[in-house]
């Protein structure tokens, strides 16, 4: 027996349909939608980042979408609290948090704990920032794997902003930080979990991504990234760098034309869903439970629940409710 609330994420790659299944579950068990994308915590990125549409977050409860301005970064540590937040108001308005999205790492270190990295001096800070500024982000990968090759070999040569926050805890505490995090992993969350996985094939996702550029397009994405820059944000902003705001900031500035930033735009959206999904393959989203009765996978892209077959809902359906079933038991 626990007195251990539960709640359900809702995982897998872009474009995947996450937010409709999502908002099916909601609105068939009582649920409250929280956002576990990185990038759609940002307000005036609606379009831009696919956001749940004004009609889908009028007719269940949506939260942390657009929350966060774009001149400031969210991060990890701002999202699990107000994740964490929203949990248990969902839970004292006796609805089902379901949390959505795509990024990985914060379905981990919601349920596992963040790892405490002690207070990184600002000299520290200022000393990674200006060799970002002034040798780019290739050559601080090259800097940081010489001396924490255990993190380099986690992020990518062109993750500006993980890099500099990389090399600067490296600089301020001696310490590599994927030893920081090994050695402290922080408090769990006081909660149960159980995991929907969407793993859809390569090909529907490809398709998916570029109806959805279209439709970013005809919605107006271009005025939004318009909006954005006239803000003169620093270009190492996390929100500066969602996928379509650098292709299309590259359309205004007269680089290219629409049809190459859709390409461009694509082709990087593509890839990072193949990062997404080898991610959630490898990865346990309930830790300490066996994946096979805790996680459920659904090998489609979803746009709505009525487009499974009648088996298949009841399937999932099923699933849902034994877990919310077993976490009633256990209460």
């Amino acid at each position: 027996m626990t007195d251990q609330p539960f709640a359900l994420f809702v995982a897998g790659p872009t474009a995947s349909g996450k937010s409709a299944l999502a908002l099916g579950l909601a609105q068939r068990f009582g649920g409250v939608v929280i956002n576990t994308d990185s990038m759609q915590v940002y307000a005036g990125l609606e379009l831009i980042t696919a956001q749940p549409s004004a009609e889908d977050q009028a007719a269940v409860p949506h939260r942390l979408y657009g929350e966060r301005d774009p001149g400031q970064a969210a991060s990890a540590a701002w999202w699990r609290g107000r994740a964490l937040e929203e949990m248990d108001a969902a839970r004292a308005a006796g609805k089902l948090p379901i949390l959505c999205g795509g990024t990985g790492m914060y379905f981990r270190i919601l349920a596992e704990g963040l790892a405490e990295v002690p207070p990184i001096p600002q000299e520290a800070r200022d000393e990674a920032r200006g060799l970002l500024a002034e040798e780019g982000p290739a050559a601080l990968h090259a800097r940081l794997a010489t001396v924490d090759p255990a993190t380099a070999a986690r992020l990518r040569p062109s993750d500006s902003q993980r890099l500099a926050r990389a090399y600067e805890v490296w600089l301020g505490t001696g310490k590599g930080l994927s030893a920081w995090q090994a050695e402290s992993s922080g408090e769990p969350a006081p909660w149960r979990f159980a995991a929907l996985r969407l793993d859809p094939p390569r090909d529907a996702l490809r398709d998916a991504i570029a109806q959805r550029w279209a439709a970013m397009i005809g919605g107006g994405a271009v005025a939004e990234v318009e909006a954005l820059r006239a803000r003169g944000l620093d270009p190492a902003l996390p929100a500066m760098r969602a996928h379509g705001v650098p292709e299309l900031s590259a359309m205004l500035d007269g680089a290219i034309d629409l049809a190459e930033a859709g390409r461009r735009a694509c082709l990087v959206t593509g890839q990072y869903t193949k990062r997404q999904a080898t991610w959630f393959r490898h990865q346990t989203l309930v830790p300490g439970v066996d994946a096979a009765r805790q996680t459920h996978t659904i090998h489609a892209r979803v746009r709505d629940l009525k487009q499974f077959s009648e088996s298949q809902r009841r399937e999932i359906f099923a699933f849902v409710c034994s877990r919310v079933d077993a976490a009633g038991e256990r209460a």
